[in-house]
């Protein structure tokens, strides 16, 4: 395989990984809104998410 071919993995990986940045910036969004409304439990549950998602953002960009 050539160095100008792209692999199905890495295309694939590739859109993996732009979702979970993606969801990096809508579970803050989601938090901070929750914040303002003093809802406690979506505030914990987006506050988990997004450090879910950015891990595996971060992950899967050391691994690809």
């Amino acid at each position: 395989m050539s160095r100008m071919e792209v692999s199905r993995e890495g295309i694939g990986m590739s859109i993996i990984l732009i979702l979970f940045i993606v969801l990096c910036f809508y579970f803050p969004l989601t938090f901070f809104e929750s914040l303002r409304k003093g809802e406690e439990r979506i505030i914990k549950q987006s506050k988990y998410a997004t450090i879910t998602c950015m891990a595996v953002a971060l992950i899967i960009g050391i691994i690809y």
